[in-house]
C-alpha cells in the first residue's frame, strides 16, 4: 500500500470530531467537494477517534481522513490494527493515522519516555500487520522526527513555523511525508486577533513539549509566558487570506508536502456556521 494522497492543503478541525455529528458530516462533504486533500481530526484524551474517522469516510468521496493525533495511551496496537484491517479497501486508501504520545501533565503516572513509548507502539502495530504507509507521528524534536522517518510515512508537527518545517525536512530526508499544522486567524482587528490567539494557545503554553520546541526555535521563556506579538504572529497566520497564502507557501518552500489549516474563530475554534465561510474563502484562494 502507498501513503494516502493528501494533496497540498487540508483542514484541521476540532469541530469535525467533537461538534454536532450530522453538521460535521455535512461540512466534511462540502470540504471534500471544495477540493481539500485531507481533513484532520484530533484524537484527544479518549478512544473514540476511529469511529469518527469511519463516519467522515462515509460522508466524503475523495478526501483523506487523518488523525492529528491518536493518543497512544488510549489505544491498543492490536485493536487499532484490527480496526484498520476491517475497513473497506477504498477507505484504507483514504485513511492516515497520525499517532502521538500526548503530554506528561495530561497522562500522569503512566507517562513514559516519549521516544520509547512511540517506538513500542509502532512495533505493536507492525506486529499486528499494520502498514506503515498509513501511519505518521506527531513529531517536534529531532529524535521523534527521525523515528517518524524511519518507521512511518512521515511526520505531522503541530504549532510550528516554516523554520521548523525546514529543520524537519532536513531530518526526515526526501520522500517522507511532512504535514505541518498551521493556525489561521482571519481577523483584521489586531485586538480581536490577539484574543483569539491567546485563547488558542492557553493550554499549549503550559505543556513542556511545545515550550521546549519554541525555545529551540529561538523564543524566550518570557515571550512564551507573555505570548507576545512575535510569538503569536510567528505561530499563526493572522489577517486576510493573502497572509495565509504567504504562510502556506513558506511551509511548502521549506519542504512541507502538505499544510493542514486550523481556522481559529472563537471558543474551541468556532462553530460550523462561523467556520464554513472561512473554509470557503480559503478554498477560493488556495485550491
Amino acid at each position: 500500500m502507498t501513503t494516502p494522497a493528501i494533496g497540498k492543503i487540508g483542514i484541521w478541525s476540532l469541530e469535525l470530531r467533537f461538534g454536532d455529528k450530522a453538521e460535521g458530516s455535512s461540512a466534511a462533504a462540502e470540504l471534500d467537494e471544495l477540493g481539500y486533500g485531507a481533513l484532520w481530526i484530533p484524537g484527544g484524551i479518549d478512544d473514540g477517534a476511529p469511529a469518527d474517522v469511519e463516519r467522515l469516510l462515509g460522508a466524503t468521496r475523495r478526501t483523506v481522513i487523518a488523525t492529528g493525533i491518536l493518543n497512544v495511551w488510549r489505544h491498543e496496537p492490536s485493536q487499532l490494527a484490527a480496526w484498520f484491517s476491517a475497513l473497506p479497501d477504498a477507505h484504507k486508501m483514504r485513511t492516515l493515522l497520525g499517532l502521538g504520545v500526548s503530554h506528561g501533565p495530561i497522562i500522569g503516572e503512566k507517562w513514559g519516555k516519549p521516544l520509547a513509548v512511540a517506538r513500542q507502539f509502532v512495533d505493536g502495530l507492525e506486529a499486528a500487520g499494520m502498514d506503515r504507509d498509513n501511519l505518521c507521528l506527531a513529531a517536534l524534536g529531532p529524535k521523534m522526527l527521525a523515528l517518524a522517518g524511519e518507521r512511518t510515512a512521515g511526520a505531522h508537527p503541530y504549532l510550528v513555523t516554516p523554520e521548523h518545517t525546514a529543520e524537519a525536512r532536513a531530518i526526515l530526508g526526501p520522500g517522507k511525508l511532512l504535514a505541518p499544522e498551521q493556525g489561521v486567524i482571519l481577523e483584521e482587528d489586531p485586538v480581536r486577533a490577539r484574543e483569539l490567539a491567546l485563547a488558542a494557545l492557553e493550554s499549549y503554553r503550559r505543556l513542556p513539549n511545545y515550550r521546549n520546541n519554541w525555545l529551540r526555535l529561538g523564543f524566550s521563556e518570557q515571550e512564551i509566558d507573555e505570548a507576545n506579538d512575535r510569538l503569536i504572529h510567528t505561530l499563526f497566520a493572522v489577517g486576510g487570506v493573502d497572509r495565509v497564502a504567504e504562510r502556506v507557501k513558506a511551509h511548502l518552500d521549506a519542504g512541507a508536502d502538505h499544510v493542514c489549516l486550523q481556522v481559529i474563530a472563537g471558543a474551541r475554534g468556532g462553530d460550523f456556521a462561523t467556520l464554513l465561510p472561512h473554509w470557503r474563502r480559503l478554498a477560493d484562494a488556495l485550491l
